[in-house]
């Protein structure tokens, strides 16, 4: 539920405190009650839990409903239930949300959710007991069944069951009697319609959303209901646990001296100079460090990840390692390795996952395990900015169907796409992000005003390369994806030599008839030219270490450069302007004739 901020108040006089002999009681009771509804559901014809569905997906919304998640408090202990409010959303949004449920057959809360246990992820919230908003495992769970209910009514969808709060000042619902309360597993939401419903639960990071979608609608039903309360209320809000000041409570909780008890967490893999250089510049970087493995300690300068600008850091080292075993096996390119990337990559989200408290409020997460982290809801009720590695999924897909359609050859450039949903939840992650941080030219681009856009660090000069190359470079494999088949075509008509730095991986006889020549270990010592026509390209860093060594480089936009000098940019698919561009910088070193 969301509640305004909880005001000190006198203590009461002790006769009227909670005591261990009422709470002992209420909870026989209650098991009494829990008991007598799981066997009634058991031996009788109870609720089904429902699954997922698309069939719905795009039915007219029928009914809403819209509530803040956060309310402002200066004391610790409140934020912390919060946090934990938070957190119980979180999980129950990710197990209600895009259920389908068929005509005449009841949904039920508790059913379709299951128990709130620490184990399933649950925290500790506030739940309303006794007259007062006492911390307790899954508390906060009746702003979600209070939403649903909203929705249900104006759906026209029939009521079978619902509760209202027993003190109507816990939040704005309650007051207008529109609350649903529920507590395991007697107290419940049931929930009937003649027709077949979808319920979509979303949790940005400051609202909780439902929706219900059906292709057909009745009316809506009045807010009266049994048990509810149909005029507006001003009662006074109940007493909570962590600031009511009753420090003769059994439930009192001590204060937290923790004035600032949210956190951050930074969900990465790979490790670019960029982000360190970043993460250096930040006053107070993060919380947290979930990484990989340690890359100083296993000389791993992939996963140089430097632990000391934060206060805990973690290793998922078993999987690495187990990710690195399983894909060293694989061929460098193709749909095959592309999947099993991804696999790990959901692996990786999901061990990270279970890291994360309900205090990390704010995660910076590296992009490749965003579309995980999304759908199974961790990034809910949170802030969160992205380590952009590559072009959003349909940007990159895009592209890669573009230089298939100009190439429908190429064995490489549409052997794999990701799956339509992981696109999708991708983009709407993105879209949900505050920031996307990048020194990628043309993947910031796309971002906007939510761009940190970052200079590319440029590697040390080594110096040894001379003013009179005379070979043309190609930094990367024969992909058409890289722009080979538009090098090939101008290395043909201007007669050049080119060095190769990767494996030909179209066909074979890719390069027949033009001259290659041998890849030293300083690639760049007598290039006249580097030369990367790419459709798709995230890490120049050979462009970079081209420009850094005083080599010209000749690259598409693609490849993010931006404006550094020394760049000539051509457009991708434009063998022609290639031909131009290259013929240029080779008649200015006097390569080719004036």
């Amino acid at each position: 539920m969301s509640h305004p901020p909880a005001t000190s108040k006198p203590e009461r006089p002790r006769e009227a405190l909670p005591s261990r002999r009422a709470a002992l009681l209420f909870g026989l009771k209650a098991a009494c009650f829990q008991a007598q509804r799981g066997w009634r559901d058991l031996t009788g014809d109870g609720p089904k839990r429902h699954p997922k569905g698309e069939k719905l997906a795009q039915a007219p919304i029928v009914g809403t409903q819209s509530s803040d998640i956060w309310f402002e408090t200066n004391v610790a202990s409140e934020k912390r239930l919060q946090f934990g409010k938070v957190q119980n959303l979180r999980v129950s949004a990710a197990l209600m949300r895009d259920t389908e449920v068929p005509a005449n057959v009841v949904w039920s809360f508790w059913r379709q959710l299951g128990r709130t246990t620490a184990r399933r992820g649950f925290a500790v919230g506030r739940e309303l007991r006794e007259g007062c908003l006492i911390p307790t495992l899954g508390g906060g769970l009746c702003q979600l069944s209070g939403a649903i209910y909203n929705a249900a009514m104006e759906a026209g969808l029939e009521i079978v069951e619902r509760h209202a709060h027993s003190h109507p000042g816990v939040g704005n619902l309650a007051a207008v009697g529109r609350d649903a309360t529920v507590f395991w597993n007697y107290v419940d939401l049931r929930l009937r319609a003649p027709f077949p419903w979808r319920m979509e639960v979303e949790l940005s990071s400051t609202r909780l959303t439902v929706r219900i979608r059906s292709t057909k609608t009745i009316a809506a039903r009045p807010a009266a209901t049994r048990g509810g309360r149909a005029t507006l209320t001003t009662a006074p809000q109940p007493g909570s646990c962590a600031s009511c000041g009753v420090a003769a409570c059994f439930r009192h909780l001590k204060p937290d001296t923790d004035e600032n008890p949210g956190r951050s967490a930074w969900l990465v893999d790979e490790w670019w100079p960029e982000w360190a250089s970043h993460l250096g510049q930040l006053e107070s970087p993060a919380d947290l460090l979930l990484r990989p493995l340690d890359g100083q300690r296993w000389r791993k300068p992939n996963y140089a990840w430097d632990a000391t600008t934060f206060r805990q850091a973690q290793s998922a080292t078993l999987l690495t390692l187990r990710r690195a075993w399983s894909t060293r096996r694989l061929r460098e390119q193709g749909a095959e390795r592309q999947r099993a990337l991804l696999a790990w990559d959901e692996r990786l989200a999901r061990h990270y996952a279970q890291q994360l408290h309900p205090e990390h409020t704010h995660l910076v997460a590296a992009q490749n395990l965003l579309p995980f982290l999304w759908r199974d809801g961790v990034l809910g009720g949170r802030t969160f900015d992205v380590l952009m590695v590559r072009l959003p999924m349909h940007a990159l897909q895009a592209q890669l169907d573009e230089a298939a359609h100009l190439h429908p050859e190429s064995t490489t450039c549409a052997d794999f796409r990701a799956p339509a949903w992981m696109a999708d939840a991708e983009a709407q992650a993105l879209t949900a992000a505050e920031h996307w941080i990048t020194p990628h030219q043309a993947i910031a681009g796309l971002a906007g005003q939510r761009a940190i856009s970052l200079p590319w660090k440029m590697p040390e000069a080594s110096g040894v390369a001379g003013k009179d190359g005379k070979r043309v470079v190609f930094p990367a494999s024969t992909l058409g994806r890289k722009g080979a088949y538009e090098l090939r075509e101008a290395a043909r008509a201007l007669g050049i030599e080119l060095v190769c730095l990767g494996p030909i991986i179209e066909k074979a006889d890719f390069w027949q008839g033009i001259r290659l020549g041998a890849a030293s270990a300083t690639w760049y010592a007598d290039a006249a030219a580097v030369v990367l026509p790419a459709f798709v390209e995230h890490r120049p860093r050979r462009l970079l270490a081209a420009l850094a060594a005083g080599v010209p480089v000749i690259a598409t936009p693609q490849c993010g450069l931006g404006k550094l000098s020394g760049v000539t940019e051509v457009p991708a698919g434009d063998a022609a302007a290639l031909t131009t561009a290259l013929r240029a910088v080779l008649e200015k070193r006097k390569l080719l004739p004036v």
